[in-house]
């Protein structure tokens, strides 16, 4: 009798720790597709520096004198720094936007810490800086964090879309 019970409890143990095996292999598997659904959201908000501004937005050394859209599609640019609270609410909006327009409007992030020859271009005093850049026009700008609301809402008025 005894011998069956210990048989019992160590049946009972390993079927514990396949079960928790399974679990932490499961666990593992779901934690590694949600960074690779992060990490995919994130790519399409790309970083610019000056040299990649000049080639997708505008290269302000060929024409200092007027803006020259130099993108195929309408673009949003986020004007942000990595200590910057207000930034770091608007980051996950941006990225959603990013990913809702994917294909329609090309999303852009600067650090102004990094790039402080855009940031003084567009006279960036306040973060975050939003820039919508229609494909013609002039470009509109918004000082300070807004909600998604505000983003549908420009995007409508600005890139006259839907």
């Amino acid at each position: 009798m005894k011998r069956l019970f210990l048989f019992s409890i160590a049946i009972g143990f390993i079927g514990l720790t396949s079960c928790s095996g399974n679990s932490q292999q499961s666990k593992n598997g779901t934690e590694k597709e949600v960074l690779t659904q992060q990490n995919t959201k994130k790519m399409n908000v790309e970083e610019l520096t000056a040299e990649t501004f000049k080639q997708k937005v505008m290269n302000y050394d060929k024409h200092p004198n007027e803006w020259v859209f130099e993108g195929s599609r309408p673009a949003i640019i986020d004007f942000y720094a990595t200590w910057c609270g207000p930034c770091k609410q608007v980051a996950p909006i941006v990225e959603q936007v990013a990913n809702d327009y994917a294909g329609k409007i090309d999303v852009y992030k600067i650090d102004v810490d990094k790039q402080q020859e855009l940031a003084a271009l567009f006279g960036v005093q306040s973060i975050p800086t939003i820039l919508f850049v229609p494909k013609e026009g002039t470009p509109q700008r918004v000082n300070g964090a807004m909600p998604r609301t505000g983003f549908d809402e420009a995007i409508k008025q600005v890139f006259k879309m839907k």
